[in-house]
């Protein structure tokens, strides 16, 4: 059975993030309490529905349609965005641009490494991750990388989750809102996922010599 949370102590900032890390970790009464939180406090439904849409790059399908099914069921009357126009030339676009946002001087590197053991991924990444999905609207890049990175803490991505700091870093997000959001994570009933995420925030700061602040 799952630890009961009081969600009344959660900084709003830190909603949406751990809605998507418990979607992640299939804590579907936390989950619940935590849709139900944000309900209360009159957050958008869109914001919720595209943190948990966005989910699927992470956690796959099965995972982000039982957590949209179950934001559905507790919004029954709310009505669901309609699908986007899939152009595909726009989704590169946009994919190029955010994904540039988030790695800046180091987009090259990323991109021909990823060729080096799949050039599907490589194409898929620019075109699907960060063009179709992540370039939505309704939440900022900030928010989306906040919510990607407490969503990578929870299954333990360590490379990834280091990527996905340094792209909350430079979607404007400070250290004290990351790290804020990582001991949070310890709500989920984990210590673990706290102790692990603090650990590569630590090498972040360290290694981009930000551990004074």
């Amino acid at each position: 059975m799952e630890k009961q949370i009081n969600t009344a102590d959660i900084h709003s900032k830190n909603l949406l993030p751990l809605i998507a890390a418990a979607s992640a970790l299939r804590k579907m009464e936390i989950l619940k309490s935590l849709i139900v939180e944000t309900k209360l406090r009159k957050l958008p439904f869109k914001k919720i529905y595209e943190a948990l849409l966005q989910n699927y790059l992470f956690t796959g399908y099965p995972s982000a349609l039982l957590s949209l099914k179950l934001l559905k069921e507790l919004y029954p009357n709310k009505r669901i965005p309609k699908a986007a126009d899939m152009n595909l030339y726009n989704f590169r676009n946009r994919g190029e641009a955010n994904c540039k946002k988030v790695y800046g001087n180091k987009f090259e590197k990323l991109i021909s490494n990823v060729k080096k053991f799949s050039p599907d991924m490589a194409e898929w990444l620019i075109l699907e991750g960060y063009g179709k999905v992540l370039g939505r609207k309704s939440l900022y890049l900030k928010e989306r990388e906040l919510c990607i990175l407490a969503t990578l803490a929870a299954l333990k991505f360590e490379d990834q989750l280091y990527s996905h700091i340094n792209g909350a870093f430079r979607a404007k997000a400070s250290i004290e809102e990351i790290q804020s959001l990582i001991e949070s994570l310890a709500l989920l009933g984990n210590k673990n996922i706290s102790t692990f995420g603090l650990k590569v925030l630590n090498r972040y700061k360290k290694e981009k010599r930000l551990s004074h602040k």
